[in-house]
């Protein structure tokens, strides 16, 4: 079985977010990136599936992106880090991550390919929270697929499949391959050992080209929301102070 595990490079949920002069693209000057977090969950899974079946599964990590000048902003660095997992090999498309369609276009063409019978994806990046890649990706290869799924297993040429619906939860069968995306409950994350960390550093990295795509969508401009106004805090104890505050404002 072949499993591809596409990643993105995030800016770390704790950095202090700035634009560029004229609000075009993000500042990356002293910003730490990381995996993003959804995509750790998939990445675990591929571990567990690849423990379960050391010789029979080939997991391959991908990611759309260019090396940052700073070393708090570099995809391989990322893409090691997944490695020491487990996994067997990592590809760097080397180009930014303009849009969701240029990057599924990105995926679609090296995956085709490649003969994948599993496609892994967090649900979304929390950059941007689109939810656009993987559903582009199904798309472009012609394949199922499965969004905010919460577990898989495999069974002979077939997925199940549990994913989370409005007041339950939602059983699916799907022949491989298939495109996946996932949420949280799908596997633990896990921290890697130090004997997986030294073996990530002489597993294959290929860097390849992008492929020429024309992105749809262009970015005007990026604004930070507005800065808290003044506030009046009102003791907990003083709820006629307070319901009197609200019906001042008119809110009640």
């Amino acid at each position: 079985m072949k499993i591809l595990c596409c990643i993105s490079h995030v800016p770390d949920t704790t950095t202090r977010i700035q634009f560029s002069a004229d609000g075009t693209q993000l500042d990356r000057t002293g910003v730490t990136f990381i995996v993003n977090p959804y995509d750790d969950f998939v990445l675990a899974r591929a571990a567990e599936l690849k423990e379960k079946n050391p010789s029979g599964v080939h997991v391959t990590v991908l990611c759309v992106g260019k090396n940052g000048a700073s070393s708090t902003d570099n995809v391989d660095s990322n893409l090691r880090k997944a490695l020491a997992l487990g996994l067997d090999e990592a590809v760097r498309i080397d180009a930014l991550p303009v849009d969701g369609y240029f990057v599924a276009n990105q995926i679609a063409a090296y995956a085709e390919k490649q003969g994948f019978d599993l496609l892994f994806f967090g649900k979304e990046s929390i950059d941007y929270n689109g939810s656009q890649v993987p559903g582009m990706v199904a798309a472009l290869l012609n394949l199922p697929y499965i969004s905010y799924a919460t577990s898989i297993e495999i069974a002979g040429q077939k997925a199940v499949l549990t994913r989370e619906i409005t007041g339950g939860k939602e059983r699916i069968e799907s022949p491989l391959p298939l495109v996946l995306s996932a949420q949280k409950g799908l596997a633990e994350w896990r921290i890697p050992n130090v004997r997986g960390i030294m073996q990530a550093k002489t597993k294959p990295l290929h860097v390849l080209p992008p492929v020429e795509v024309t992105p749809r969508v262009q970015t005007l401009r990026h604004e930070l929301p507005p800065a808290k106004g003044p506030f009046k805090k009102i003791d907990p104890d003083k709820i006629e102070e307070l319901v009197q505050e609200l019906a001042n404002k008119g809110l009640i």
